[in-house]
């Protein structure tokens, strides 16, 4: 399946060098470019594409902003940040704008082509290096100790499924590792997102961490 594609950006040479790449890479289609957030609200409300490509710090209308309106305006328009910064200041506060993916801007064509289609898929297309930082900051939240029974009426199937999304599998590698199709992953992940009160993978993780359902990597059990 082919992935319609806006790439948002302020500075030109940026622009036209990410849209040139993508027009060389399989599965990707550009339909438009903005050169601030305000413009990449407009043209997803026009184009209705599948994925922004989106920058964080653009004159007018931030990108963290932008994604906050196009999340909210057209849920169905995924956002992959691609940005030159991977600090928690600009991280954190496009996660829960509802971005679904994050990369930097030295990620290879390969890496870019995966991100958009793990967040067309449901899953979180994040760079290591971001997926270590979001391990790192759940991580110093100290965990409940392990429960006896799971939170919230969870089932044993949706803990389970839960431990696996905490450590980072993606839809497809859960549906392997348990022997069920990736349409039931995907209905346990929204059970679990409407029991847990959460609205994405990230804030699921920390969940499960906050809850004992899964041990911070190097904790011990005695």
């Amino acid at each position: 399946m082919t992935a319609r594609v806006i790439v948002a950006d302020d500075q030109a040479v940026v622009r036209e060098g990410i849209v040139m790449l993508l027009g060389l890479l399989p599965g990707i289609e550009v339909v438009g470019a903005a050169k601030d957030g305000e413009e990449a609200v407009a043209l997803v409300g026009e184009l209705a594409p599948d994925v922004v490509l989106m920058d964080l710090r653009m004159p007018r209308c931030d990108g963290v902003e932008a994604t906050r309106r196009i999340r909210e305006r057209y849920p169905a328009t995924q956002i992959v940040v691609l940005t030159t910064y991977a600090d928690d200041d600009s991280l954190f506060p496009a996660l829960r704008a509802g971005a679904r993916g994050y990369l930097t801007k030295d990620a290879g064509g390969d890496e870019i082509v995966r991100a958009v289609q793990d967040v067309m898929a449901g899953d979180a297309g994040l760079a290591p290096a971001v997926q270590r930082r979001l391990l790192e900051r759940v991580s110093a939240v100290a965990p409940v100790p392990a429960r006896e029974s799971p939170p919230d009426g969870l089932t044993a199937r949706e803990t389970e499924v839960l431990s696996l999304v905490a450590e980072g599998f993606s839809n497809k590698e859960i549906a392997g590792r348990l022997h069920i199709g990736a349409a039931t992953v995907k209905t346990h992940i929204n059970n679990i997102f409407a029991k847990a009160g959460v609205r994405d993978r990230a804030q699921a993780v920390r969940y499960a961490y906050q809850h004992g359902l899964i041990r911070p990597p190097g904790t011990n059990v005695t």
